[in-house]
């Protein structure tokens, strides 16, 4: 039976052929970590923190490998990990809908057959770009595909480290707190994954109550008839302003420092699969200019966002604009840039992330001894980078490294599985181009660690392997005695 590419196969038949994609391919295969326990519970081979599209992944490629006791830790209820139907506010993804992003290489298990099976080719030829929503429902069908093991609504509170090397895990979930021993952490935990939303110091002379970061939860709709400022020329920006607007701003003002919102979109020029692999590989002298380079001309924020904004009469844009005070003044907020003073209800910022590693509480046993790109690589005079400086320096599976060697063993059980990685491997970790190229780089190194630290067992084991093959049966020694001569010379 032909089918016309205008007629969806269907979800069902898209989950039959991806299932037996992955019979053929032998997938997941058998596991083969040796067991370990601590006071008669099984120590995890691997735990995952974050349940976003970087953490399904990881844990996709794990158990492709055999690693099948690990399981994911998400802080937030089922289908609401990651970004995508929280604080994201675009319409559509950023990123162009072709991208295989964490399908693995199996072609099944990409979006395009997701979105295919559902709407047709022709729906998909229509397409511009993938629904942000549609992209979570996505996610959503991805874990249940591969049955990856994730407990919601459990928050990691604190990592130890013990003295056999394994790490302890102090874990919420309801209420309850108990310990998970693990032996490999991994920290998908998204752009603020090694501390948290960056805000100009100045919000430290108005009250909360003012203002929010682009990752919070704001409630727009009590921005109905307000005038609203926001910070930034960003992505996030432009969306987070575009929502106040069509939520009926009375007036939106978007302060942008730079006398021209930047236009091209530096890293997409040089894509390509060299980048994804080769990245690593560079000096460091390279790597630090070619994401300085990035970092300086900044991400452009895409067309549709900025459109979305400029449609409103009531929106508008001060370039070359820095927020030089801010004052509160009978029950509102006045701004003062280099060209005049505003009034405003309400401030957004769009002022991107930091890594503060002494905010993440999980953290605080690790913080001191994790190496930075600044205490490995002197920073050049004509190139400061405040974000690239406190890069954390990692190994070739995103661990951690000691700053001092000897005074923290346990950091190479850690990897840092998201956004700040960037320096250290590319961009592998925080987006959807080279996901999939960067949890396999990550889990071959767990399963590379793991083996080596269990040789042992696995020496053991081949030593004890007796099943034969062969019964003996299967041929004659053509030199051997006959029997017939051997009854003659009785």
């Amino acid at each position: 039976m032909t089918v016309s590419p205008a007629t969806p196969m269907g979800l069902a038949a898209l989950e039959a052929r991806l299932r037996q994609d992955l019979e053929w391919l032998e997938l997941p295969a058998k596991s083969w970590v040796p067991p370990r326990e601590i006071d008669g519970r099984r120590v995890r081979d691997v735990v995952i923190i974050g349940a976003g599209m970087a953490g399904l992944v990881a844990s996709g490629m794990l158990k492709r490998l055999g690693v099948d006791n690990h399981v994911l830790y998400d802080r937030a209820p089922a289908g609401l990990e990651g970004p995508w139907v929280t604080f994201a506010r675009m319409r559509t993804l950023r990123s162009p809908k072709q991208l295989t992003g964490p399908a693995m290489g199996l072609p099944a298990l990409t979006f395009r057959a997701f979105y295919e099976a559902q709407f047709g080719r022709a729906a998909w030829d229509a397409l511009d770009r993938a629904p942000r929503a549609l992209w979570m429902d996505y996610l959503i069908w991805y874990r249940r595909m591969l049955d990856l093991p994730v407990e919601n609504a459990t928050e990691v509170a604190a990592i130890h480290a013990r003295p056999d090397g394994i790490l302890a895990l102090q874990i919420v979930k309801a209420g309850v707190t108990e310990v998970v021993h693990a032996r490999h952490v991994v920290l998908a935990t998204g752009r603020d994954g090694l501390g948290g939303p960056y805000v100009p110091s100045i919000t430290e002379t108005i009250d909360r109550r003012y203002w929010a970061h682009t990752a919070d939860a704001i409630d727009f709709e009590a921005l109905k008839g307000k005038r609203v400022a926001v910070v930034g020329a960003g992505a996030s920006s432009m969306d987070n302003a575009a929502v106040a607007l069509e939520a009926g701003a009375a007036r939106l003002d978007l302060f942008i420092r730079r006398t021209d919102i930047p236009r091209v979109n530096k890293f997409t020029g040089i894509g390509s699969q060299g980048v994804v692999h080769g990245f690593a590989g560079l000096p460091d002298e390279w790597k630090w200019r070619f994401l300085d380079h990035t970092l300086r001309a900044q991400t452009p924020p895409p067309r549709p966002s900025t459109l979305r904004v400029s449609q409103h009469p009531n929106g508008h844009f001060h370039l070359g604009s820095p927020i030089l005070d801010i004052e509160e003044r009978d029950g509102h907020l006045v701004l003062t840039t280099p060209k005049g003073r505003y009034d405003t209800d309400f401030i957004i910022f769009g002022t991107g992330f930091r890594v503060e590693l002494m905010s993440r509480p999980e953290l605080a046993d690790f913080a001191p001894h994790i190496r930075l790109w600044r205490d490995r690589f002197p920073v050049p005079a004509d190139m400061p980078n405040v974000e690239l400086e406190t890069s954390p320096d990692l190994g070739e599976s995103f661990e951690f490294l000691e700053k001092t060697p000897g005074s923290c063993p346990a950091l190479k059980a850690i990897h840092c599985f998201n956004f700040p990685a960037t320096l250290s491997h590319g961009k592998l970790s925080g987006d959807i181009p080279a996901i999939s190229e960067g949890a396999d780089r990550l889990a071959r190194g767990i399963v590379r660690s793991l083996f080596v630290a269990d040789r042992e067992t696995h020496f053991a084991t081949l030593q004890a392997f007796d099943t034969p093959e062969l019964q003996g049966d299967e041929w004659t020694d053509a030199d051997a005695p006959s029997q017939e001569a051997s009854h003659a010379a009785e």
